[in-house]
């Protein structure tokens, strides 16, 4: 058996609105679910006949005399899920919202939370306590609008429950913000072998989208609507990853609108124009106007830009706090010189920026990681250990494992 317990890096502080969210499915699931489960129907409800009515429908091989045994292995909860249960036959903003903390059973119900548990407070920490709850519930909703699209026709009045759509929209935006975190993993074979081992978090959450939800929905029986909502998984985790790309896409194009707006206008009198004012500037050690030119530039002429120049620029910008911007023209360097030398430079700044100015240590921690990877200079190396050091002493769950991946 394999079960993950946890993460690395995590931040320090608590994820509140992480932990509302875990709290309140638990709450429902014991003052709700529960009762109703152990619970028989009432026969006289219209409900209850309602159901009886789908039944029949979608199983005309059962006979009226087949109706008292169904009933006695049906559940008040079976009823309440037909009424509270998202179906994409009745579709309602309601019910969108009320299933996303419904569950159909304790193993449903635990294994959503320990995913939940495991990658939201990171997710939480980047996106700030209503962003969260925003992005929450919105890649739920789009995960059970995804399920209600790719669901078969035969599918269209069985009710979907379980927070799995808007935790697979957690996880999305922890795969394109996290590449770099590892998921501890309990392996047990008890008595014989009980040890953790870190795994890459992309390997965890690629084997999730893949082999747990994209290739069962490719084969699943054509006509099949019961079991697993693959397709909500994979609407919900799509969707986290376009938010998340979006929102980096947005991040970047408002840090140089605020690059340009500290450092003045993009030109001043007697000022050359273009690639040769910028390298001309900063010869002359005037790294503001150098970064003045730099933000002119548009296109080909910001590429040929040498890395180490636009480098220069971003340092500058971190070293008299203007960390939004600087962490914008990190990035663009990124954009526009996705190898070559002087990278190394590049993911230390971003790592720095992000650690020491915007309190970020999980996601300043991908960026130390490559730097390490990009053949570092002396220093370089020297600056992303000490960084790191500093993130270790800030993990608020610091385990070790024995193996790594």
């Amino acid at each position: 058996m394999i079960i993950p317990i946890g993460d690395e890096p995590n931040p320090r502080g608590t994820p509140w609105v992480n932990y509302l969210l875990i709290a309140a499915n638990v709450v429902v699931f014991l003052l709700i679910t529960l009762p109703l489960m152990m619970s028989p129907p009432d026969p006289n409800d219209p409900a209850t006949l309602e159901y009886v009515r789908w039944l029949l429908q979608k199983h005309p091989e059962l006979q009226p005399s087949d109706l008292p045994e169904v009933l006695h292995a049906t559940s008040a909860y079976d009823i309440f899920l037909m009424q509270w249960g998202y179906r994409p036959a009745a579709p309602s903003a309601l019910t969108l919202l009320i299933s996303m903390f419904l569950h159909g059973g304790w193993l449903h119900l635990i294994g959503n939370m320990l995913f939940l548990w495991i990658y939201g407070d990171n997710v939480e920490h980047r996106l700030g306590r209503l962003g969260y709850l925003a992005a929450y519930l919105a890649t739920g909703a789009l995960a059970a609008l995804s399920y209600g699209a790719l669901a078969p026709a035969s599918a269209g009045n069985v009710p979907m429950v379980g927070a799995s759509g808007a935790i697979s929209g957690v996880l999305g935006f922890y795969f394109i913000w996290f590449p770099r975190n590892r998921v501890r993993l309990l392996f047990l074979l008890f008595p014989f072998f009980v040890f953790t081992w870190r795994v890459s978090a992309r390997i965890v959450l690629g084997f999730f989208l893949i082999i747990e939800n994209l290739l069962p929905a490719l084969l699943a029986p054509s006509g099949s609507g019961g079991g697993v909502a693959y397709g909500a998984h994979i609407g919900g985790f799509v969707a986290g990853l376009a938010a998340a790309v979006l929102l980096d896409g947005l991040g970047r194009l408002w840090g140089r609108r605020q690059a340009r707006e500290e450092v003045g206008p993009a030109e001043e009198p007697g000022q050359a124009a273009g690639l040769d004012a910028v390298l001309a500037a900063r010869q002359a050690g005037d790294l503001r106007g150098a970064l003045r030119a730099y933000l002119s530039l548009e296109g080909s002429a910001r590429r040929r830009v040498p890395a180490e120049v636009a480098t220069d620029l971003a340092d500058y910008l971190a070293s008299h706090q203007q960390t939004d911007s600087a962490l914008a023209l990190y990035r663009q360097v990124l954009n526009d010189h996705p190898r070559g030398p002087g990278l190394d430079r590049v993911f230390l700044g971003v790592g720095q920026a992000l650690l020491y100015g915007k309190n970020r240590p999980t996601a300043a921690y991908q960026y130390l990681m490559d730097a390490l990877d990009a053949d570092p200079r002396p220093e370089v190396e020297q600056a992303a250990r000490a960084a790191l050091a500093d993130i270790a002493r800030l993990q608020k769950f610091p385990v070790q494992s024995r193996r790594r991946w």
